[in-house]
């Protein structure tokens, strides 16, 4: 049958109406955006307690970054990453609530992840034991934080707007400029990794999940890595090795968004550290590693979206002296301003909690995308638990450390042991009131798995 010339342009706009109005569908749709959350010059920053003043400058911008997805059945999810280097329970909480208000999302579907860089803002309530800032560097930082949440839910607004029919699917290479900080001496890492003697855990997987719209361009693109973001120290704002690798691949993709998650590298440094250059020279290195992860048979996404969130108990191993806390506001010793930072926090916790202040809220989320898991975890998180969950889960299992809430390190049995920074002292500059209690990595992946079982379960 011949169409009419006078109606073959409505019938070539109803068959274009029906073709996209089925893809939703037949398909994962996905949508990205961004927000930059580069402080002004003047903020202090975080991470280091040697650093004695106001950041002076930019040398990369930050950027708080959205992938929103959805799957053939209209359930959707929201990935925030941020160019940060901790995150409060407080803001997470905020932001997911008001993005769950606007779109109708549940609590769970919303996730957070921050890339440590130590090149960004201090934040009230995130490291509070690392120094004591004047008022009006605690004025500033309030600000920013009420900025930066505004800023995250209009990237997550705009992501979940952009939503499009899309392709899914993941990979893994590696990369090996990190190493095991706790094992090898910083000095020894370039003499050992030559001869191929470094020592103690890693993880050198870098995990890829490519967003193509339906005509095959890449349209965004989330990579992880399990390394501190640590190779700057500067008076900069930058987003270290991940900023870097972030650029130089937007550079690679045009029109791409490319976004990372922190994987569970809390006991892991790059190497070597100290300039610009070498967290780009990280960062391509990060950067050929997707590429070469993308340039793989990658492992399509079909199926459903799915998400769970719980909170377990986390205890502190005992309350600090008043002896103990006199001594770290008196005592002439490195690093005073960290000590008295410290018995600044933890008093405060007390007066304001009790006892209350012995035990943590410990956040723990899991996605299931199709046939791949994710699973964030609260805290710096050390490599055993990506390696002891891959082991009970699968290998198509993604953990993410540096999620929802940055409130200490999270050291496995065996590290909270061996005690040490990551198991024992860091809990001075997160304002935190001793080690934790044995028995957390038990809870962590007990909860963990019963989470990840119930995201995999058919409905």
């Amino acid at each position: 049958m011949r169409t009419h010339p006078l109606l073959r342009p409505v019938v070539a706009l109803l068959a274009t109406w029906a073709s996209l109005s089925a893809a939703p569908a037949e398909s994962w749709r996905a949508g990205a955006a961004r927000e930059e959350i580069t402080p002004p010059a003047g903020l202090w920053m975080t991470g280091y307690a040697v650093r004695t003043r106001p950041a002076e400058g930019t040398a990369q911008p930050l950027w708080v970054k959205a992938l929103a997805l959805a799957d053939p059945a209209g359930n959707r999810g929201v990935l925030l990453t941020l160019d940060l280097c901790g995150i409060s329970r407080e803001i997470s909480d905020r932001v997911a609530a008001e993005i769950g208000r606007r779109h109708g999302l549940p609590r769970s579907a919303v996730m957070t992840n921050v890339s440590h860089t130590h090149c960004s803002p201090a934040m009230p309530g995130i490291i509070t034991g690392l120094r004591i800032l004047p008022p009006d560097g605690e004025q500033k930082s309030a600000a920013y934080v009420r900025a930066l949440e505004e800023k995250m839910i209009r990237a997550a607004d705009a992501a979940l707007a952009a939503l499009a029919p899309a392709t899914l699917a993941w990979a893994e290479d590696e990369a090996h400029f990190g190493y095991n900080r706790r094992e090898n001496p910083a000095t020894d890492v370039p003499g050992q990794r030559a001869a191929g003697k470094l020592k103690g855990p890693f993880d050198p997987r870098v995990p890829v999940l490519a967003v193509r719209t339906t005509d095959g361009a890449l349209k965004a693109l989330l990579v992880s890595y399990a390394c501190h973001n640590t190779t700057l120290q500067f008076y900069q704002w930058h987003g270290d090795y991940a900023g870097s690798a972030q650029v130089e691949l937007e550079k690679r993709h045009p029109g791409a968004t490319v976004l990372f998650a922190a994987g569970c590298g809390a006991d892991a440094n790059p190497a070597p550290r100290g300039t610009v250059e070498l967290a780009d020279q990280h960062g391509r290195a990060l950067a050929d590693a997707a590429d070469r992860a993308l340039a793989k048979p990658m492992t399509p996404i079909a199926g459903r979206f799915a998400s769970a969130l719980e909170d377990i108990t986390l205890n502190f191993a005992r309350r600090p002296t008043e002896e103990q806390l006199r001594t770290a506001r008196e005592k002439e010793q490195p690093n005073k301003e960290m000590h008295q930072a410290w018995a600044a926090a933890v008093t405060e916790k007390f007066r304001s909690h009790g006892d209350a202040a012995l035990r943590h809220t410990y956040p723990i989320q899991a996605w299931k995308l199709g046939a791949l898991s994710w699973v964030a975890l609260g805290g710096e998180v050390v490599v055993d638990y990506t390696f002891r969950l891959r082991h009970e889960l699968g290998e198509n299992l993604w953990v993410f450390g540096y999620s929802t809430d940055v409130m200490a390190y999270i050291p496995s049995e065996r590290v909270l042991k061996e005690g040490r920074y990551e198991g024992d002292t860091s809990m001075v500059p997160y304002g935190q009131p001793s080690a934790w209690a044995p028995g957390l990595e038990e809870a962590i992946i007990g909860k963990t798995r019963e989470l990840v079982t119930r995201t995999r379960s058919p409905k």
